[in-house]
């Protein structure tokens, strides 16, 4: 038997690599997708080999990632029960969808996932296989009676690895969960599942990857323009922007263009993560409602996303039709809830990502961000499409022709009609 393993490195899966090759006498070939997790892949390779896979694949997914799954749920508006951006939600169909490539071509019989039995994960991870090779069998260990019974708590794991001479990063002193990736990082289990917990103490500080607390954040406001094109950023504007692409180092420009430096999806993610970070930008605290029907507390770190999504929203606000916009928000909820629930490869999915573009047609131009202490303000947008006349809406005299006033007088009547009617009925 041969079995692609989702192999993050971390404890459950370095754990269950193992497990899942002496129990089933397979063949293991670990597969890594490199999401953006940064340091998280450095000997991943040699750890999966020396666990006992066979093979190890490290899909290099970054640009794909943020152009072809981030941006578009950017350009949805998507946000999850009003606060949660979707960060590990929207990673798990690109993961799914290498993963499932390389399956196929190894010719495997089954792929496994360490996502456990009370998580979203299992469902985001099996409903994106199903979309994509509905022959191919998921294994899921955590749902897996012996699995369980074996490794009731993260104590026998951590126990298991170290006696299998596994390294791992989790302990009992810190024994929570992290998932990194290029739009956020997650923070799960262990202290976190007290919902009274204060995370935002000086004693958690260390457990922040991306971002410093607002309080810690510079006492100066910092800038940033991003130039859109048909709703995606493809250039930035920053008064230090080649020292950021320097001490980023795996960033380099693809051209220039009105003063803007054009980057790749990647590139912009990186760049806003890193103003984002340094000013204190995106941590958010939440109880969220699970899928499965539990309720989570989670804390996460999204500061590029965060940038990104309110200057999106700001662009839209000048140059997309109001109805338009309307029915695109009213979708926002079911968008988001699908993302999260793992529908990301359904038809409805698709459907609505289809009136998404078309809503996005005219978003091209310019957005200034100002930076402050965890603060996203929107300082100015532009845009050749702008709908906004300022004779029309300036409150001065002496521009009748472009709005007559009273024209709003019979508006207001034939909309009054049904109220009074309505009041008359009482």
């Amino acid at each position: 038997m041969k079995i692609v393993v989702a192999y993050s490195g971390g404890l459950d899966t370095s754990v269950l690599l193992l497990w899942l090759k002496e129990k089933y006498n397979a063949e293991i070939i670990a597969y890594c997708a490199d999401v953006g997790q940064g340091d998280e892949l450095d000997g991943l390779e040699a750890k999966a080999l020396s666990t006992g896979a066979s093979k190890c694949y490290i899909g290099d997914l970054k640009q794909d990632f943020a152009q072809n799954y981030i941006f578009p749920m950017i350009q949805a508006g998507a946000i999850y029960e009003g606060r949660y951006l979707l960060g590990t939600s929207i990673a798990r169909p690109c993961i799914t969808a290498d993963m499932i490539k390389i399956a196929i071509a190894e010719g495997a019989d089954a792929i496994a996932h360490g996502a456990t039995g009370k998580g979203n994960d299992q469902v985001r991870f099996e409903l994106s296989a199903a979309a994509l090779a509905p022959n191919i069998k998921c294994i899921a260990p955590w749902r897996d009676a012996e699995f369980r019974k074996q490794f009731p708590g993260r104590a026998e794991m951590i126990a298991y690895a170290e006696a299998n001479n596994i390294p791992i990063k989790a302990s009992m002193k810190k024994p929570y969960s992290m998932d990194r990736n290029l739009l956020h990082i997650s923070f799960e289990a262990g202290a976190m599942e007290d919902p009274w917990y204060d995370a935002t103490t000086p004693e958690d500080r260390d457990m922040y990857v991306l971002s410093v607390s607002p309080e810690d954040a510079p006492d100066r406001a910092e800038y940033i323009e991003i130039l859109f094109e048909k709703g995606d950023p493809i250039g930035l504007k920053h008064a230090n922007l080649d020292a950021l692409l320097t001490e980023l180092g795996d960033v380099k420009a693809t051209g220039q263009q009105d003063g803007y430096t054009l980057l790749n999806a990647y590139g912009v993610m990186r760049v806003l993560n890193l103003l984002g970070g340094r000013n204190g930008i995106g941590r958010v605290d939440i109880v969220e409602n699970r899928f499965v029907g539990m309720k989570s507390r989670g804390i996460y770190e999204t500061p590029g996303g965060s940038i990104l999504l309110a200057a999106h929203r700001d662009l839209e606000t000048l140059v997309v039709d109001r109805e338009a916009m309307h029915i695109r928000d009213s979708l926002i909820p079911k968008y988001a809830q699908l993302v999260y629930n793992g529908f990301w490869f359904a038809p409805e999915r698709e459907a609505i990502q289809a009136l998404v573009t078309e809503t996005q047609k005219k978003v091209s131009g310019e957005v200034r961000m100002k930076l402050y202490k965890g603060n996203v303000m929107q300082a100015g947008r532009r845009s050749p499409h702008s709908m906004y006349s300022e004779a029309i809406a300036t409150m001065e005299g002496g521009q009748e022709q472009a709005y007559n006033q009273d024209d709003a007088t019979g508006f207001i009547a034939l909309n009054a009609l049904r109220l009074k009617a309505v009041a008359r009925q009482k």
